[in-house]
């Protein structure tokens, strides 16, 4: 076993870093949110990523997002995410989309062979049509929802999209999944109110901290969920 997961193997125990090695995982949108996502799943021994998202990265993004330099400006961000956890892990398998994901192209993406799915868009069509596929074939799913216009890295928390509240998109997705007969989804949302923006901007406002709290606790619950039979027992939540 490779030393860079001594430290982790420490805590988990060899059988789940092994499992961890074996699997694949797939994160749909590389920003704030699933940067860092793809980050600390990269750094705990996943052995294959699918990374999905069509953006370039842009200078309001240096601001949050793991990947975002200077040096990075107008380079896809699948590509740049690629490269970084490469860096990390050699021997990672990693496959970058470069595409815009909607309903009907969705089925362009195998979902059968994802052991699990991190949704960490924000474009609530795109979303639904995820969760709605994630759902039909039973592959295990997490969804981000809000960081926009929060300053508080400890509001969040990882439960079922039933129990959200103060978050205008878990309230869109939510009354979505009703009307589809889609009654349970686990998502990681922050329990703090939005701030009102100080300009006129379209786009919500967002910090360094906020994003990245909900993406590390997002991995830290795939790592759970992907580990829990094997993991130490003290371990278990």
């Amino acid at each position: 076993m490779n030393k860079q997961f001594d430290r982790t193997k420490m805590i988990y125990g060899e059988e789940a870093i092994a499992r961890l090695g074996k699997c694949h995982i797939a994160i749909f949108g590389i920003g704030g949110v699933g940067g860092y996502v793809v980050e600390a799943l990269a750094r705990s021994g996943v052995g294959e990523f699918t990374l999905i998202d069509n953006d370039v990265v842009e200078e309001s993004n240096i601001n949050r997002q793991i990947i975002a330099t200077h040096k990075t400006l107008k380079q896809l961000k699948v590509e740049v995410m690629k490269e970084r956890i490469l860096s990390i892990n050699p021997e990672i398998k990693v496959n970058a989309k470069a595409m815009f994901v909607k309903e009907d192209n969705l089925d362009e993406i195998d979902f059968n062979q994802f052991d699990y799915i991190v949704d960490a868009i924000d474009t609530v069509k795109s979303k639904i049509a995820i969760i709605c596929k994630a759902h039909e074939l039973n592959v295990p799913i997490i969804s981000s929802m809000g960081t926009g216009n929060k300053v508080n890295p400890m509001g969040f928390v990882v439960t079922d999209i039933n129990k959200t509240e103060m978050d205008p998109l878990a309230k869109v997705v939510r009354t979505q999944l009703r009307k589809l007969g889609i009654r349970e989804l686990k998502v990681v949302y922050s329990k703090e109110q939005p701030l009102k923006p100080l300009s006129d901007e379209k786009v919500p406002g967002s910090n360094a901290f906020v994003p990245s709290a909900a993406g590390l606790l997002i991995a830290s619950e795939v790592v759970r969920d992907l580990t829990n039979d094997v993991a130490r027992s003290e371990l278990k939540r």
